[in-house]
């Protein structure tokens, strides 16, 4: 019994380890032309691939893809309208043709556009998805004023004594202000902390911001002022304005958090020796 199962075990062994030889021609060589797809099969093959290529430059340059309908998601009305002008010239162009880098790179070079991205949406719509620059504050200059970002992008001019709502950032007459551009190194601070400040949840709006030097403060519409000393760690300090200022007393001049660890508040103006 040993033996038959020894046998059967060879048997089986063999059976599960076949090779299945290459096909050979005479004198016991491969016969590797076998092997080598026929002539009539590349030319089939050729022609498949040769009839694809046409097909999709035929569509690309019929009018069956043409952009006829361009969708802005993501932006308010007023930069909706800026992105439709700045891509309209595609309109008739076919969807193929379309370089979504090309017209990404043409939208976020609008002012008033930090970023976006943009699909084709077959058969004729071209959907441009943006992310609109939002304004902080008004920068002012003599008798002009501007919307500004976060980042501290000049986004577009405003009427004066519009958007009474945001902080000012007042400029002295020799800074240079074009839409597009960026405010000077020594206001980047200011607009930095003016977007922190959208997520801060102080009771009272700020009227603007007033920087000397290296500090910077807020000035409330009604209240004290909010010292907030180098523009380092904004948000905690805008978190410990908030936190403290229900505490204040009526009359309280300023809350400086410039040390969020110590914030100090006074009812005296603080006097320079």
């Amino acid at each position: 019994m040993v033996g038959g199962r020894a046998q059967r075990g060879s048997r089986r062994s063999r059976a599960a380890s076949v090779v299945v030889p290459f096909p050979r021609a005479a004198g016991d060589r491969l016969d590797l032309a076998r092997l080598v797809p026929s002539g009539r099969s590349l030319l089939v093959g050729f022609a498949l691939l040769a009839a694809v290529l046409a097909a999709y430059w035929g569509a690309r340059a019929s009018s069956l893809f043409a952009v006829q309908r361009i969708e802005v998601v993501g932006a308010p009305p007023a930069v909706a309208h800026e992105v439709t002008a700045a891509v309209r010239p595609l309109a008739g162009t076919s969807l193929l043709a379309v370089d979504p880098g090309e017209v990404e790179d043409t939208v976020r070079a609008l002012a008033s556009v930090a970023g976006a991205s943009v699909d084709r949406a077959f058969p004729n719509t071209l959907v441009v998805k943006v992310q609109a620059e939002r304004p902080v504050a008004v920068a002012r200059q003599r008798g002009s004023a501007w919307l500004v970002s976060g980042s501290g992008r000049v986004i577009r001019p405003i009427e004066r004594g519009t958007q009474r709502g945001l902080p000012r950032l007042w400029l002295t007459r020799d800074v240079e202000v074009s839409v597009g551009t960026t405010l000077p190194a020594d206001l980047m601070p200011a607009a930095r902390a003016l977007a922190a400040l959208q997520e801060a949840r102080l009771p009272r709006r700020v009227k603007a911001v007033r920087t000397t030097g290296e500090e910077l403060t807020l000035v409330l519409r009604r209240g004290p002022e909010i010292r907030l000393g180098s523009p380092v760690d904004i948000r905690l300090k805008l978190a410990v304005a908030a936190a403290v200022f229900p505490l204040l007393a009526e009359g309280t001049v300023y809350l400086d958090v410039s040390v969020p660890e110590r914030p100090v508040a006074s009812l005296y103006p603080q006097v320079s020796s």
